[in-house]
């Protein structure tokens, strides 16, 4: 099994939105993450309003509305969030 060693300031999110498919990360060394919406299944219900508003974090990024934390390692590792399931193409 690989260890993921993250440099702490390096993986600081300075930067971060939802868009209709992706939440998009930008990090402090110029990194920029999109994982898919899918993954989490309280963005990806979320209202608008509610995504508009986060908090970044040290090691993540918080979505107060609708209290919802998502760390910038879990990302990297490709971790969905539980229940998380991929939309079924038609």
């Amino acid at each position: 099994m690989a260890t993921l060693e993250i440099e702490v300031e390096d993986a600081r999110p300075v930067a971060a939105h939802c868009d209709d498919a992706f939440l998009h990360v930008t990090l402090a060394d110029g990194r920029k993450l999109a994982a898919p919406l899918w993954w989490y299944p309280r963005l990806s219900s979320a209202p608008a309003p509610a995504l508009a508003e986060v908090e970044l974090m040290p090691m993540g990024i918080h979505w107060p509305a609708i209290d919802e934390d998502i760390s910038v390692a879990s990302i990297l590792r490709g971790e969905k969030a539980p229940g998380a399931r991929a939309p079924v193409e038609q």
